[in-house]
């Protein structure tokens, strides 16, 4: 079922049913789960009335944030580390190793201390210091590294890969995985087989359109393949942020944004404030909802461009008018969202996904200090009704 937020969406919390054990996926009546493992999957579906008022739509999204770890990638790393002990590659007491921009990171922190592994973390120097301390909390070796193309043997995710080579290559195979969360199809696997189907059900097999971000592509490509499967008619739609060439890829074929242009003249791009998400190149997950690339079959259907100032007014408008707080991958989400509605028109069923809280963006997404480097301005309060900050 649907709830509005607010207190009705904390209570749904104790009504969905998680997971019992590390491998089923609900529990029976009265049953108890195991601490992060039976936390996983089954978030709420909550209604954004101020959106769904002001667009003659219904919009719907998943709380991801209500996640034990605060966020989807709880799904990815439980897959990720589920998948991996199932093929004998991670042994007892292994390591972890992965790079991230520090959701996922956090994530497998968590899923790895239920499983008794450790985990370290290679990550941007550019990400919100919040992410950074909470990795080392959660007991996380973390290396900062500068930003750099993916083809740099600098680049995070190439010096995560070479540190779990290392740690093999030292004490053995089964010491260390890479997690890959870019490449690994645990990833796809997670919200195609939890995610989407859980969006289908809670909307009541009611579903129009899809709309979500990407930074790996696995939420919106597991979702749009389940999706396409269940219900070919509904839409799948792709939100992305300026600096991005994934909109062309979805619109035109090509992966490109304007931005690239920049690499001659800018050592280290900073083209969106939002975290997590944008990408200059095609992932194994992703490809897996694109037609082009997929075999043929259906997937993701169109895109629409969300600026950092679409995104910081919205998330400011979802804390006034609805009681939520929620980082700036979910702001996106929702001004796609609103941007859909549009497009489709009043009647429609829209959902999408509340990836994480703002709690971790407190020194970056929402700090004043920092805008002025994006080009932002301050958020100007506005009605319930009032959606004129998304074009």
């Amino acid at each position: 079922a649907v709830v509005s937020c607010g207190f009705a969406a904390i209570l749904m919390i104790f009504q969905c049913a998680p997971p019992s054990s590390w491998s089923r996926k609900s529990q029976r009546r009265g049953s108890v789960g195991a601490g992060f493992c039976g936390l996983v999957n089954n978030t709420p579906l909550v209604e954004l009335r101020s959106l769904s008022d002001a667009t003659g739509c219904r919009i719907v999204a998943k709380a991801e944030f209500l996640s034990p770890g605060g966020c989807q990638k709880d799904r990815v790393a439980h897959r990720i580390i589920q998948e991996a002990e199932a093929s004998g590659q991670l042994q007892v007491g292994g390591t972890i190793c992965e790079g991230t921009s520090g959701s996922t990171g956090i994530s497998l922190c968590l899923a790895a201390a239920a499983r008794g592994y450790q985990v370290h973390i290679v990550m941007p120097d550019d990400q919100a210091e919040e992410k950074v301390r909470i990795l080392e909390s959660f007991g996380a070796k973390v290396e900062l590294v500068r930003p750099a193309s993916i083809s740099n043997p600098a680049h995070y995710v190439n010096v995560a890969r070479r540190r779990a080579l290392e740690l093999c290559a030292t004490h053995g195979a089964g010491a260390a995985i890479f997690a890959d969360q870019f490449e690994n199809p645990a990833n796809f696997n997670a919200h195609f087989f939890g995610t989407g189907p859980e969006l289908w059900e809670q909307s009541g097999r009611r579903l129009d359109a899809f709309v979500m971000s990407a930074g790996t592509g696995g939420t919106i490509a597991g979702v749009a393949c389940f999706l396409k499967g269940v219900a070919p008619k509904v839409s799948i739609w792709l939100a992305d942020v300026q600096g991005s060439s994934l909109f062309n890829k979805v619109e035109h074929g090509v992966c490109y944004a304007q931005e690239q242009a920049e690499k001659l003249v800018r050592r280290h791009r900073t083209d969106t404030i939002a975290e997590g998400i944008g990408i200059d190149r095609l992932t194994a997950n992703l490809a897996r909802g694109l037609s082009s690339h997929n075999g043929g079959a259906p997937g993701i259907d169109a895109a629409v461009r969300v600026s950092d100032q679409e995104a910081l007014c919205m998330a400011y408008h979802l804390l006034a008018h609805e009681g939520l707080f929620v980082g700036s991958s979910a702001a996106v989400n929702c001004a796609g969202a609103v941007k859909v509605a549009r497009r489709l028109g009043p009647g429609h069923v829209i959902g999408t996904v509340l990836c994480d809280g703002g709690q971790r963006h407190l020194t970056k997404f929402y700090n004043p200090v920092v805008w002025p480097e994006f080009g932002l301005s301050r958020p100007t309060p506005k009605d319930r009704s009032d959606l004129s900050f998304v074009d």
